[in-house]
């Protein structure tokens, strides 16, 4: 079972997010052959981390709520929510496969909170390039569409935006994000 898990961090918790640098990025090594794709994000300015974002294959729901919950950032008080959803990743591999590699051009991470019916399950055909990640935000038991994530590399937000359909969603977020793991 695939898993969106994005942590938001606090106001003001950088320092504290610093000193667990090492530890994060340790726990995250206990994931490496589950990780679908991962990295921070980032206001729009670009300067400030926001939270994290993981994209993993888990075995199961219990699975996915001790990744997110055991985080050390978590246990610590770094972040200030989670949003975990089962997730679908329709382009059926990771960021480390995407052959527009790590740098070069803007990345995006793209969530679409549904409002009725499923929208954008099919991969945008004229995007697929500019696609890292990309599938179906999921209730717990995989039956119900709540939305849809994506990483996009695109030149700006507004066009990483346009790879969801607009009047679909109740809301869509947009946040600058990276590539992570260990530099």
């Amino acid at each position: 079972m695939e898993f969106l898990c994005y942590h938001r961090d606090r106001p003001d918790s950088l320092a504290l997010r610093n000193e667990l640098l090492e530890d994060h990025w340790s726990y995250m090594d206990r994931y490496a052959k589950e990780m679908i794709a991962r990295g921070p994000t980032f206001s729009a300015d670009g300067d400030t981390v926001t939270g994290s974002v993981h994209l993993l294959d888990l075995p199961d729901a219990a699975a996915a709520r001790a990744f997110a919950f055991d985080e050390p950032n978590q246990q610590a008080g770094v972040y200030r929510d989670v949003m975990l959803r089962r997730w679908r990743n329709t382009l059926g591999r990771t960021m480390w496969d995407f052959p527009g590699g790590r740098t070069g051009g803007n990345r995006y991470l793209v969530l679409g909170l549904g409002a009725g019916e499923a929208a954008d399950l099919a991969v945008p055909a004229d995007r697929e390039d500019d696609l890292i990640a990309y599938g179906p935000l999921l209730s717990d038991d995989g039956s119900t569409w709540l939305g849809t994530a994506a990483l996009v590399r695109a030149p700006d937000a507004d066009t990483a935006r346009a790879v969801l359909t607009p009047h679909r969603y109740a809301d869509i977020e947009v946040h600058d994000w990276q590539f992570g793991g260990r530099p």
